[in-house]
């Protein structure tokens, strides 16, 4: 066994005396390559051993900082996703750093310069903080290296980056977009970043290349220095260019603003159409629903954002709300104008208030009461002109023909007088009909933390560094790296704890449908490895960063994820000298989720993480969190970049203990991710469009059956209401569970206006075709004329015999008052022309003086008066059940 360790160890020195004698120290700490010839073969010989530290990051001195100078040009802006509060964008990235492995005389090597696979050195582990999404860019292999040690690579990105977007002034809007530049591992006294080129420079260089010419522009990028302090007091370097991009705003202004300005003036002067002649509120009911739909084809082009309403949603919702008013108030003034004379007389302070004071200001005069004055006189210089009639005398025949004269003058009268009544109105419906009035215009790391800093166990490996260097200390590591394969404890009962740590860094979207929420988070894994242990002073170096690929790693698994990890790579691990490794990389989660959206969009979700080892059971490893849930949520919620439709409200955890298959026990951490909807725009867009459609519908019931097609309006109202639904379908979630209360809602309010359209029809069946029906049945009678008529405040009427017989039968009556005249002189032409003429206009007469109080008309009018007050009640109880569902869900979270 000791020759077995002996061997061992020689074999593992053998390159490192190998490496000592090809690698003399330059006096600029480097190392000096010698080329057996003036060639690219004999140079990439003498590269060999500097191949073999690629895992080191390439400084004599671990103190020694890697200085990493950078430039980018934004060759394009390939869009930005207002909804998941991303930028996408196409770099050509430039990072230039020195190798102090290499060295060599260009003279002796031929050349200054080479281009080698970049996987043959070693690469910074240079990352955007934002970057939400794997570079999805070709990849470029190579970069150059120079004589002095100076490294050039170059590659192009793909960045898709998280971006608080302020689309207040959408589409006006300027977006001020962060790209920041770090280290994901190292500290500032390991690496520091640097700008290599001004900020104006890379403004003219990207404009000057940009070949997208799209719907945004660039205007400038600016760029700041900072140096960011993670919790144990370290620092990392990080390099922020802040890009300016402006919208180009033409299409909107055309394809949105314009559209509904036409619109909402295509309304303005639908005033000018006199209300008297033409159905006003059907044209204004198709103007709605024209602009309603208009409103949800838009909502998918509108931004969806948690922090404010862009003013375009205001204009458009003010829009809405403005046709609406003018609707409502043309049903008024139709119910005014063609029902008004059976009104009570006008209050006398809506007289003041409306005639004297809004008429003036509207500049209309209330009419003057000298035509009511004339009206009177006239009504008695005929009625005195009729009563003159029995005061005259004459001959018989003249009698006869006086007296007939004087029955065709009260016909003619009371004719008169019921047309003036329909045409001209009371003096209560002229004020009423007065009182229209005209409408108005419309940070990164939290989470790094000292923990589990345990002694080495006293039978631990201890390196031995032949150097205080890192190369030695790399060599010293090697008999660790071929142990990668087995879990790093000296004694296999020994179980090894893992420290599991998170911070969310973006919520990016919640798919209701595929029940999967999707979010990035920084993850960061502590564990102890026992087979490591070295001196610091002997070695050099208290820690030293390494590929994540040379050492074991805890199969730490999130059972929730249903997708592969695309967020940007990141290889490098830090392990320090007691064996406690560090490993550290950003996470894009797409995992499941089960989502209640019962009380949807005023939803709060909670959604797990569920972090335990895939294979490994409770006896081989352990893991636990070295932060409190308040700490995660507190740095997540400073470092949360995206602030679009879902804001984090809290996060939780709790430990499980699960029997697996083989009867052992495996340990779960679970972290719990409440997260809520911000519910103002699913309202402006969603829940008010429909409140609005079904109050029209309520206030409908104010237009008179007996002078408009109430029933036209209804359909066309329908027919816009079930177009909203099916497509705002597509905005509600589906899942199996449990139908959402929203859904609840828009179906009843979908019945409410089926069930009003067929009451609707049966009201206008009973108006125009009730006379040729039998008597109302007497359950009927009582049901509706008594008890439902006194609960909608409708009694019945009082039936006078004498009216019901003169409407059966009105021939009878007719020849009952000629019947004197008949028996005598009937050959007298005059007379007999004079009769006939009478019967007519008698006939006439007590057809229009037919009253509407039937009893069939009755029961369509209190069955009218129940639905409207049914209606009243479902409209205040919704809004009601809809703000006080707000107010707990977000007292809830």
């Amino acid at each position: 066994m000791e020759s077995k360790d002996t061997t061992l160890k020689w074999l593992s020195v053998v390159p490192a005396l190998a490496m000592i004698f090809i690698l003399i120290p330059a006096p600029c700490s480097t190392f000096t390559l010698n080329c057996s010839e003036p060639s690219q073969p004999a140079l990439l010989d003498a590269l060999g051993p500097v191949f073999s530290l690629n895992a080191l990051r390439p400084v004599v001195n671990i103190s020694t900082v890697t200085n990493i100078s950078m430039a980018f040009i934004l060759y394009g802006i390939l869009g930005v996703d207002e909804k998941s509060q991303l930028l996408e964008t196409y770099l050509w990235l430039n990072f230039w750093w020195y190798n102090q492995f290499v060295s060599w005389d260009p003279s002796q090597c031929g050349t200054n310069k080479i281009s080698l696979p970049g996987k043959k050195f070693w690469l910074p582990d240079i990352v955007i903080n934002e970057f939400m999404d794997e570079n999805t860019a070709p990849s470029v292999p190579y970069l150059y290296v120079y004589s002095d040690g100076k490294i050039l690579y170059a590659l192009p990105a793909k960045v898709v980056s998280s971006c608080n977007l302020d689309i207040y002034t959408f589409p006006f809007d300027i977006q001020n977009c962060t790209l920041t530049f770090n280290s994901y591992l190292h500290v500032v006294r390991d690496i520091q970043i640097f700008q290599s080129k001004s900020s104006e420079l890379i403004t003219q260089q990207s404009k000057r290349v940009m070949t997208t010419m799209g719907e945004w522009e660039l205007l400038e990028i600016t760029s700041n220095k900072l140096t960011y302090k993670t919790a144990n007091g370290d620092g990392i370097d990080e390099l922020a260019f802040h890009i300016r991009v402006r919208r180009r705003a033409t299409l909107y202004v055309v394809n949105l603003l314009i559209p509904s300005c036409f619109l909402i003036t295509v309304d303005m002067f639908s005033f000018l159409l006199p209300p008297q002649s033409v159905d006003r509120s059907s044209f204004k009911m198709t103007l709605i629903l024209g602009y309603t739909v208009f409103l949800l084809i838009m909502n998918d082009l509108l931004p969806i954002t948690g922090n404010t309403i862009p003013l375009i949603n205001v204009f458009f919702s003010i829009c809405l709300a403005l046709m609406v008013a003018s609707l409502l108030e043309t049903i008024l003034i139709t119910n005014l104008l063609c029902a008004s004379k059976d009104f009570s007389p006008m209050p006398h302070w809506v007289r003041v208030f409306v005639l004297q004071i809004l008429g003036c200001l509207m500049c209309l005069q209330s009419k003057p009461k000298g035509s009511e004055i004339d009206m009177g006189q006239r009504s008695a210089s005929k009625s005195t002109a009729v009563k003159v009639f029995p005061e005259e005398r004459g001959p018989v025949v003249e009698d006869k023909t006086l007296q007939e004269l004087r029955n065709l003058g009260r016909d003619l009268q009371a004719l008169r007088l019921h047309v003036e009544q329909q045409d001209g109105g009371s003096k209560s419906s002229e004020e009423w009909i007065q009182r229209r009035l005209p409408k108005v215009k419309p940070s990164k790391l939290l989470f790094i933390f000292i923990s589990l800093l345990l002694h080495a166990r006293c039978d631990s490996f201890l390196q031995n560094c032949s150097k205080p260097d890192t190369p030695s200390l790399l060599e010293a590591l090697q008999p660790v790296f071929r142990l990668k394969s087995i879990r790093p404890v000296m004694n296999w009962s020994i179980p090894t704890n893992v420290s599991i740590g998170f911070t969310v860094f973006g919520i990016l979207g919640v798919d209701e449908k595929a029940q999967i929420l999707t979010t990035f988070i920084w993850q960061s894994l502590v564990w102890k490895n026992e087979l490591v242990s070295w001196d610091p002073e002997q070695c050099g170096a208290s820690w030293i960063t390494l590929p994540r690929k040379l050492l074991w790693v805890p199969d730490v698994v999130i059972n929730e994820f249903m997708d592969k990890n695309n967020a940007p790579f990141t290889p490098y691990c830090y392990l320090h000298s007691d064996g406690t490794v560090l490993d550290g990389h950003p996470v894009r989660v797409v995992s499941s989720c089960r989502l209640d959206i019962y009380i949807f969009p005023f939803d709060v979700q909670n959604c797990s993480f569920s972090f335990n080892s895939y294979l490994h059971r409770i006896s081989s490893m352990q893991i636990d969190h070295p932060l409190s849930t308040e700490e995660i949520f507190e740095q997540s919620k400073q470092v949360m970049t995206t602030m679009g439709e879902w804001e984090l409200v809290g996060v939780g955890v709790q430990k499980f203990v699960f029997p697996a298959a083989d009867g052992e026990d495996y340990e779960e951490l679970r972290f719990y991710i409440r997260v809520r909807r911000r519910a103002t725009l699913y309202v402006v867009n969603l829940l008010i469009p429909s409140c609005f459609l079904i109050t029209v519908d309520m206030f409908s019931f104010l237009l008179p059956p007996q002078s408009v097609d109430r029933s036209s309006f209804k359909m066309t109202l329908i027919l816009g209401y079930t177009v909203f639904l099916l497509i705002m379908n597509d905005l509600l979630p589906v899942t199996g569970d449990t139908i959402p209360l929203i859904n609840v809602f828009l179906s009843l309010c979908l019945v409410m206006m089926v069930a009003s359209l067929l009451e609707t029809i049966v009201i206008t069946n009973l108006l125009r075709g009730s006379a040729h029906y039998p008597p109302v049945p007497c359950w009927i009678r009582v049901l509706v004329l008594h008890i439902l008529g006194r609960l909608v405040r409708f009694p019945p009427k009082p039936r006078d015999p004498q009216d019901s017989t003169v409407i059966r039968n009105p021939a009878a009556q007719a020849e009952m008052k000629v019947s004197s005249l008949v028996e005598e002189d009937r050959g007298a032409p005059e007379l007999k022309e004079l009769r006939r003429l009478s019967r007519d206009l008698q006939a006439l007469r007590l057809e229009l003086e037919q009253q509407s109080s039937e009893e069939w008309i009755q029961v369509g009018l209190i069955i009218d008066r129940l639905l409207f007050g049914l209606y009243i009640v479902f409209i205040s109880v919704s809004f009601v059940t809809i703000i006080i569902i707000w107010v707990w869900s977000h007292n809830m979270a």
